[in-house]
């Protein structure tokens, strides 16, 4: 899946590990669940604005490699489109040629 860009894999599977230990830590903390649940909010709060820039990063990324493939699959649609045209010209003009020889108006 991500043979292209390793590194934003990495990032991704740091991130998301990293998530995981937080909520299992604080899940498992010997605390009352009101102050879980206000660690688990802080450290969510925490990690949503030190982990902003890449996500921003990760999604313009995302965007960009979309439109990329975007961009060549419609340049190979006006490949084949261009062909199936050369190709009917090709066949109306073997046809013409071959009427040619018949022409009635001699």
């Amino acid at each position: 899946m991500c043979k292209e860009n390793d590194s934003l894999c990495f990032g991704i599977g740091i991130m998301v590990g990293v998530i995981g230990g937080v909520i299992t830590g604080v899940l498992l903390a010997p605390k009352k669940g009101e102050d879980s649940c206000k660690d688990v909010k802080c450290a969510l709060e925490n990690l949503i604005e030190t982990q902003a820039p890449n996500v921003r990063a990760a999604k313009k990324q995302a965007l960009e490699a979309i439109d990329l493939v975007k961009y060549k699959i419609e340049k190979q649609i006006k490949k084949i489109k261009n062909a199936a045209k050369s190709e009917k010209m090709e066949k109306a003009k073997q046809l013409e040629d071959a009427n040619s020889d018949y022409d009635i108006n001699q």
